[in-house]
């Protein structure tokens, strides 16, 4: 069983950064690939980046390329979710979650089998 916990979120004014973490547990926590998603209140989970634990492989949303990054550290089994240059646009709610099975790239929620309970970023105008 993999449990995740994000954390990082906040409010912040449009242009700033923000540094999202998730740190995931459970033994089998390295085998599959982790991802981030986002949602806001009406609409469906979004996308936005995923990694793999075996060769670093990433996939960042188009609309993300450019501002996000996604990057992971193996000894803290964290993966990070750096955003720049935040837009009002961006305020959501930010999850992580963990791959159903492999170290493959699906950019689609149906893919993802565990989910953190999320952390909250409001840009400000």
């Amino acid at each position: 069983q993999v449990q995740l916990v994000e954390s990082g979120g906040g409010l912040v004014q449009a242009g700033a950064s923000l540094k999202l973490s998730c740190v995931g547990s459970g033994r089998t926590f390295q085998r599959n690939t982790v991802g981030w998603f986002r949602q806001t209140p009406g609409k469906e989970r979004e996308f936005v980046a995923s990694i793999t634990w075996l060769y670093d492989r990433k996939l960042i949303a188009d609309p993300f390329k450019g501002r996000f990054s996604i990057s992971r550290d193996n000894a803290k089994n964290t993966v990070w979710l750096q955003m720049t240059g935040l837009k009002p646009e961006d305020t959501a709610v930010y999850y992580c979650a963990y791959q159903t099975s492999g170290q493959d790239l699906y950019p689609s929620p149906a893919y993802f089998g565990s989910w953190g309970q999320g952390t909250q970023v409001t840009v400000a105008s």
